[in-house]
């Protein structure tokens, strides 16, 4: 079965910095009917704009993913940890026992464009933790790249404290992946540009789909010929 999460049917908060989308309930915005998939709690697509920014705030027992598509994103927080990350960066923090935090925009002109992620972990009252890795249009075109995982991971791939695995895959014209899902699997896809099919459902950019009691997720490009395409894919327990 697939359902379907259209991007103009997501929650949505405008702040004049900030304009964010949001697939889940988030913040003000509260619909009973979609407060998460599996694990997967959060799943906001924000643009900052230039030079503007979240200020200090704090977060506890949550894995948390930043997923730049463009612009920059300037990070702070209580572990030391301070980095600009900019497209095609991925950042794994685990809130844990408590973090606090900062993110801002440091352009003067181009706004920030990036996913933020949130996975319910495996337990409370993890320690704290930072990485960060970076995955180029190259690395992802054409396949699957796994890019975060709960498994344990080598080659640069960010660990989640949760049975989670999430693939990053940049679709030219005419080109699909396929991924299949074990027994007892879940799959979310969100596109984050251009258009696809996933199963033979249309989804644009912006959409998401869940699927459950699927074999496999089939994903292709569905745009104009000259048009790739973006998406993620989370395989959950």
């Amino acid at each position: 079965m697939i359902r379907i999460r259209r991007s103009d049917e997501r929650g949505r908060a405008e702040f004049g910095w900030l304009d964010s989308r949001h697939t889940f309930s988030f913040g003000d915005y509260h619909d009973p009917e979609h407060m998460g998939f599996r694990s997967l709690r959060v799943l906001n697509e924000d643009r900052v704009r230039a030079g503007a920014g979240f200020g200090t705030h704090g977060h506890r027992d949550m894995e948390i993913v930043s997923y730049v598509v463009s612009g920059r994103l300037a990070h702070e927080d209580s572990m030391g940890n301070g980095s600009v990350l900019g497209a095609g960066d991925v950042q794994r923090m685990t809130a844990g026992t408590g973090v606090e935090q900062s993110e801002r925009n440091p352009s003067r002109e181009e706004p920030a464009h990036f996913l933020q992620i949130w996975i319910v972990p495996e337990r409370t009252g993890l320690t704290p933790g930072y990485e960060e890795a970076t995955f180029t249009p190259e690395d992802k075109r054409g396949g699957l790249r796994r890019i975060a995982s709960g498994r344990a991971a080598d080659g640069g791939i960010l660990s989640i404290h949760q049975d989670v695995d999430l693939y990053a895959a940049v679709l030219d014209p005419g080109t699909s992946v396929r991924h299949d899902l074990g027994p007892g699997r879940y799959a979310w896809v969100q596109v984050v540009r251009g258009a696809v099919t996933v199963n033979g459902r249309r989804l644009e950019s912006g959409d998401g789909a869940a699927l459950d009691d699927e074999a496999a997720v089939e994903v292709a490009a569905a745009g104009e010929a000259e048009a790739e395409a973006e998406v993620l894919v989370f395989d959950l327990a």
